[in-house]
């Protein structure tokens, strides 16, 4: 533990800098980081009486291959990002968790009153309790804390603020009560618990393994409940690329039917050769039966199948280029992932509005104006919200500007890959 008021001005006088910058990798931000920590100090300080605090920190995350392919247990590329969630913390005596989030009222979770409530699903409260149900029913230890969190992951891009929000309680617990001993990958499977029992939200598990693990991560879901989780050792600043997230504001409003559809129609495809998921069916299999298939399930089904098996193939040849340094080869895979997306999975935008096509205009642009300079895709769930963009660095800022003058100030946001996902910072 530290004293709050002394971290503030060890802050202020640069003796975390070096620590800052090698969590955010940019030296740049370095002074907004400072000034971000301090005022989470004082905001702390005047909730809570105790000042002996520690910090932690989560990251958001972004998916680079993979769309649509870990609930058929395939395969993912994801990274954690420069954009974090951090809480300032202190145990508390009282068998309480005290949270209080920038700008929210403060939520109270009695720790003998965990069990599940529907109509605390969909709330805060409820990953809370969650993520400390599923900490005390792996055997962890749990305690009281109080906290104050602020985030600038960004809620809605895409970016995966609600399971950088649960790793950060899992974090938190982990230093608290069982000195960081509980496993990355076992507080992304408690955020995945937290978020499908707790919340009601029947999320895969990429988005918590990505903030938790960090760094760049290829993700097998061959066995769900065990899977194999492999950190790249990969500096992608080296490549002279810049990574671009674009929110294009579309909304999100009636489209949980559209999102339901592509796992729904997937496995009515694997369905019809009597297996689970599309991970146990190859191309013979698909190519062979497509007449009957179309009876069966649909085109549309038939041709998300056709993107997940090519997605699943291209996220094992886009960790190879990584890996080999193949830079322009990941680029061109990374523009493959966007087109079948867009012609076979089809989640670029809804059937139901097609006068508002916010993502599809934001990747024709991005074509347009970044030519041989960078490749974009559609980011994430799709339909609305982001497009993803590897964009060369003296290009960047001409990018963002031209997004930003479509879709608003500060729709296009200029990413950093950090290496680490959930710790304690301080």
């Amino acid at each position: 533990m530290n004293d709050a008021k002394k971290l503030m001005e060890e802050l202020q006088s640069g003796v975390y800098d070096e620590k800052l910058c090698d969590i955010y990798v940019d030296p740049g931000s370095i002074a907004y980081q400072k000034s971000r920590y301090i005022k989470a100090l004082e905001q702390y300080l005047s909730y809570f009486e105790k000042g002996d605090v520690c910090i932690y920190s989560a990251p958001g995350r972004t998916e680079i291959g993979g769309n649509h392919t870990d609930h058929q247990h395939g395969q993912v590329l994801a990274a954690s990002i420069d954009l974090d969630a951090i809480a300032v913390v202190s145990s508390l005596e009282e068998t309480w968790v005290k949270v209080v989030s920038d700008g929210y009222d403060m939520i109270t979770v009695p720790l003998e009153d965990l069990e599940v409530k529907e109509e605390e699903k969909g709330t805060t409260k409820a990953l809370i309790k969650g993520v400390l149900a599923g900490v005390k029913k792996q055997g962890y230890e749990i305690g009281g804390f109080g906290a104050y969190i602020t985030s600038d992951v960004l809620i809605g891009a895409g970016l995966s603020s609600s399971a950088a929000y649960e790793t950060l309680i899992g974090t938190i617990l982990s230093g608290l009560y069982n000195h960081m001993s509980i496993p990355a990958m076992e507080i992304a499977m408690i955020g995945q618990y937290a978020e499908n029992v707790y919340f009601g939200k029947p999320c895969g598990l990429m988005d918590q393994m990505a903030c938790s693990v960090g760094g760049p991560i290829h993700v097998d879901f061959a066995d769900p409940d065990a899977p194999k989780v492999e950190k790249l050792q990969v500096d992608m600043d080296e490549f002279g690329y810049c990574l671009c997230i674009t929110d294009t504001k579309g909304s999100h409003a009636d489209l949980t039917d559209e999102y339901a559809a592509v796992p729904e129609e997937m496995k009515k495809v694997a369905g019809f050769f009597n297996k689970e998921v599309l991970l146990d069916v190859d191309w013979d299999m698909l190519l062979s039966h497509i007449g009957e298939l179309r009876k069966e399930a649909g085109d549309r089904a038939v041709l998300r199948a056709i993107h997940f098996i090519g997605e699943n193939e291209r996220v094992k040849k886009q960790t190879a280029a990584l890996k080999q340094g193949a830079f322009h080869e990941f680029l061109k895979l990374v523009k493959e992932s966007g087109a079948s997306s867009f012609q076979y999975l089809q989640n670029v935008y809804s059937n139901k509005d097609v006068a508002h096509q916010n993502v599809s205009l934001a990747l024709a642009l991005s074509d347009m104006h970044l030519g041989e300079r960078g490749v974009s895709r559609v980011h994430g769930g799709g339909f609305a919200g982001t497009i993803q963009a590897f964009v060369k660095k003296d290009e960047a800022a001409a990018y963002r500007k031209m997004m930003d003058g479509i879709f608003g100030e500060g729709s296009c946001n200029i990413l950093r890959i950090r290496k680490y996902g959930g710790i304690q910072v301080l």
